[in-house]
């Protein structure tokens, strides 16, 4: 090679020009993707601000607030995993350009979602059965100590992310791949508002209504009252239980809206972005 700079010639600029265009038009026509340019630094700065505040007026916890941060790390790992394990499954059928087939075979939707129920349970335990023994190896906290504490914190966190599941897969089979984002997105909605690392207390009156409206609110505050107290809120448990069975029959709700909307439109053989 030589020391002498290439030109740029015409049909180069044009080439690069066609491809920068296409991109624009992806990104302008695809609303998902507009949201997330913005969506995921706001979610971390409301979450760590929040933080911020509550430990700087209860300096006090913060010797005792250790196992409560592992704890919310382990049971948040559940929520999100528990939704990404969901919908990746589904993912490999648009990708695969398999999903029309599927639709049109005697396999019934309802069939279809609990099979990717399955699947999200598989993969959550391939991965959270590992995390939990380096938990106890690294930091001495075991969170199987919560006993069936344990497991009803596991169902409602599950129940939340099938609910989440079946609303981003219908979006992507409304939207095509352009709202493949979502799946990797839309959960982090929730790790401010529903409180993980910190008690409802510490939102703006106003907000707290908000958080009060997610499941996984009462499984953060239900954790925090055994870690930090020794006491089980049944009540809680019981009230995110009520909204999960709210969210999910929308979830499911929602789906099948949306099913039925892209067969209509005839997209379920057309899965580009």
């Amino acid at each position: 090679m030589t020391g002498e700079s290439v030109p740029l010639s015409p049909s180069s600029a044009r080439r690069i020009a066609a491809m920068v265009l296409r991109y624009w038009y992806l990104l302008r026509t695809s609303w998902p993707r507009l949201i997330e340019l913005v969506y995921w630094p706001m979610v971390q700065m409301v979450m760590w601000g929040f933080l911020q505040l509550h430990l700087a007026d209860n300096v006090g916890l913060a010797a005792r607030l250790g196992g409560a941060f592992i704890g919310a790390m382990l049971l948040w790992d559940i929520l999100l995993r528990g939704q990404i394990g969901f919908s990746i499954s589904f993912l490999e059928e648009m990708w695969a350009r398999n999903i029309g087939n599927l639709m049109m075979s005697p396999l019934r939707p309802a069939e279809f979602i609990t099979a990717l129920m399955v699947m999200s349970i598989i993969r959550l335990a391939i991965g959270f059965v590992p995390v939990t023994i380096f938990a106890i190896m690294f930091f001495g906290f075991n969170v199987w100590h919560l006993g069936l504490a344990l497991a009803v914190f596991f169902a409602n966190l599950i129940l939340t992310s099938w609910a989440l599941g079946m609303f981003v897969c219908g979006l992507v089979l409304r939207n095509g791949l352009g709202a493949e984002n979502l799946v990797w997105s839309l959960t982090f909605v929730l790790l401010p508002l529903a409180c993980v690392y910190y008690p409802v207390s510490a939102l703006p009156d106003w907000l707290q209504y908000v958080a009060w409206a997610l499941p996984p609110t009462y499984v953060f505050e239900g954790m925090r009252e055994i870690l930090l107290n020794a006491v089980f809120r049944g009540d809680l448990m019981v009230q995110a239980l009520v909204l999960n069975a709210v969210y999910f029959a929308f979830g499911a709700f929602a789906y099948l809206r949306m099913l039925t909307a892209a067969r209509h439109r005839g997209s379920l053989l057309q899965v580009g972005e």
